[in-house]
């Protein structure tokens, strides 16, 4: 429930650039070259004319947007009260998502700037959907989707494109009995959820939990949309007890290249269904719906939090492992998930969360390591004294419940808000950041062992000399119920999870800025530092872990070896799904799969 921190991740073996073009191409080889070979831009002589943006327009009953410039008042007037509006605005999450031209992350430095595209399609149903990817794939157009705008790789943005905006799909249907279609000899029915793909998961959770008494596998920032976080695998605070949120998908309405409405599952489409189950989003086709299994509620959820500062750098040495031994023992269970971090001056900030545990029998597992603490207090002292709480679960994403806890939440102080528009406070300033750095490296299990753990104690100290750094353990599955293990096999995931024991995180990011615009111009030079700093540090890491896989939505943009890093042995597979539904890369992301075959920009093919 902290909000993330940032990582610049410098993986690398030189051999994983090579490994990943070699597991590509069996997978492109023989494929046939489409006929898309550019895509147009305004101006160009094949963008389209006047009348056919009209006949589009009447095709999606008139909601084709012409997109502006957020930024014009600041253009005109930077030191205006329009401009310095802005900038509060931003600062708030949904008024972003209400907003076809804006994005969550306002950029990356030297990677890429939120900018508007040309046209949006601000899609009601899927038969929207369709007329734009039509529009699109007929007009030789650049092609974005956007639903949460969270995408920290900048991949629900590009300029001279046309968006398709799924804000307003954000219907939630409760099913006590469902069976995917095509799958009643097959597929027992159960209880899910079916939700539109412009859903955020704080609106999903009140619906689910505090209105339904049932849990559905999420995301923990109550912002992140639904569809995004399902094609990038996805973890929520317990990923330990209920497995990938990628996993607990039964079906999927998605629209593929050839505008074509598919209702995807185990027993339809079954390829196209795992390439969803976290092969990246916007690569593959745009999902319209999805239904997601619900599963029944612990009696508590709960965090944890704490800060220890060691008075030694020897005795801060003596802590990171005293934790880890404490982890293995007692916390590397389904009970256990989020945050601990190791920060400079000898600091480690515990923000843990866990489910089906009272607040006694919470206390009884920290009791051991406290005592360790207390022990010696010639070595350690408590900043931020340790804080169990458990609440009913049905409280958790109780949205007039959490406006009444001081410093809980932030909401959405516009009028006539709804009531559940609110995000964790440890998530508020992501609206509008401007990242400096990011990037994230899988931790196997075995380096909890007592033969490897002293070379995770020697980079856990080394990256807090130099920066810092999270180990977010509900980001990884050892330690979860084998059948968790076996879902998410079923997914389209880098294996390396699976044997992970945590997802490490480091990095750092600003305020929203944007070049240009005097006063509100990112800061290059402490943006290019902070990348250095977070690189050295992963350095450390690195040598602890080496050949660590990375979080698609979590990692580096420059990332080298991204096929490998983000898929690992299942990037072929991908690449034959794409090849299969997406031959001519109609859809293309940042990174995405099959993106190798394009510029940088999209708009080029290169191969």
């Amino acid at each position: 429930m902290d909000r993330r921190h940032f990582l610049r991740q410098t993986a690398a073996a030189s051999l994983l650039p090579l490994l990943g073009s070699r597991l590509l191409a069996p997978a492109w080889a023989g494929a046939p070259v489409g006929a898309l070979r550019a895509r147009m831009r305004p101006g160009d002589p094949g963008w389209p004319a006047t009348n056919a943006w009209d006949r589009l327009n009447a095709q999606v009953g008139g909601r084709l947007m012409k997109l502006s410039d957020p930024l014009a008042a600041c253009r005109a007037d930077p030191s205006g009260k329009a401009c310095s509006d802005f900038f509060a605005q931003i600062r708030n999450p949904f008024f972003i998502r209400d907003h076809a031209e804006l994005t969550q992350t306002s950029g990356w430095a030297d990677a890429w700037i939120s900018r508007p595209s040309a046209y949006a399609v601000a899609a009601r149903n899927a038969s929207d959907v369709a007329a734009a990817v039509n529009f699109a794939r007929e007009h030789r157009l650049r092609l974005v989707v956007k639903g949460g705008g969270h995408s920290y790789q900048g991949t629900s943005d590009a300029p001279d494109s046309l968006l398709v905006w799924t804000r307003h799909m954000d219907d939630v249907e409760m099913h006590d009995a469902f069976v995917p279609q095509g799958c009643a000899d097959r597929i027992a029915p159960q209880p899910a959820v079916s939700v539109g793909a412009g859903c955020i998961w704080g609106h999903v959770y009140n619906a689910v939990t505090t209105a339904g008494g049932r849990y559905v596998q999420g995301g923990g920032c109550m912002t992140v949309g639904v569809a995004g976080l399902i094609s990038s695998g996805g973890f929520g605070s317990w990923s330990k007890r209920y497995g990938l949120a990628a996993a607990g998908l039964l079906e999927a309405e998605v629209v593929t290249a050839d505008g074509k409405v598919r209702i995807v599952n185990a027993c339809n489409d079954p390829d196209l269904f795992w390439a969803l189950k976290g092969g990246g989003g916007g690569s593959l086709g745009v999902i319209t719906r999805l239904t997601l299994r619900t599963r029944e509620l612990p009696d508590f959820f709960g965090v944890v939090n704490a800060t220890v500062v060691a008075n030694s750098d020897a005795a801060y040495r003596r802590l990171i492992e005293r934790f880890l031994v404490h982890y293995r023992d007692n916390l590397s269970n389904p009970h256990w998930g989020e945050t601990v971090h190791f920060h400079a001056r000898n600091t480690l900030r515990v923000s843990m969360a866990f489910q089906g545990l009272d607040k006694a029998q919470a206390d009884a597992v920290w009791k051991p390591f406290f005592d360790f603490i207390h022990a010696l207090p010639q070595d350690y002292h408590i900043t931020a004294p340790l804080q169990v709480l458990a609440i009913p679960a049905r409280m958790i994403w109780n949205p007039e419940a959490l406006r009444k806890v001081p410093g809980a939440v932030v909401a959405d102080t516009r009028p006539n808000a709804p009531i559940d528009n609110i995000v964790w406070a440890g998530d508020a300033g992501q609206s509008g950041q401007f990242i400096h750095s990011y990037g994230s490296a899988w931790l196997p299990a075995a380096l909890l062992q007592a033969n490897r753990r002293q070379a995770l104690v020697d980079a856990l100290f080394a990256v807090s000399r130099a920066w810092g750094l999270s180990l977010h353990f509900n980001k990884g599955l050892a330690g979860a119920p084998a059948e968790e293990i076996v879902a998410a096999r079923d997914t389209a995931m880098n294996p390396q999870v699976l044997d992970a024991f945590a997802l490490a995180i480091t990095g750092e990011s600003g305020p929203p800025a944007f070049p240009g615009i005097p006063g509100h111009e990112p800061d290059m030079q402490a943006a290019r530092g902070d990348a250095e700093a977070t690189s050295r540090a992963m350095q450390a890491l690195q040598k602890a872990a080496p050949g660590a896989g990375s979080y698609v939505s979590e990692s580096d943009y420059f990332e080298r070896a991204w096929q490998t890093a983000f898929w690992g042995s299942n990037y072929p597979r991908l690449a034959a799904v794409k090849c299969k539904y997406d031959p001519d890369g109609l859809f293309f992301v940042h990174h995405g799969v099959g993106s190798e075959v394009w510029s940088d920009d999209g708009f080029t093919r290169l191969a």
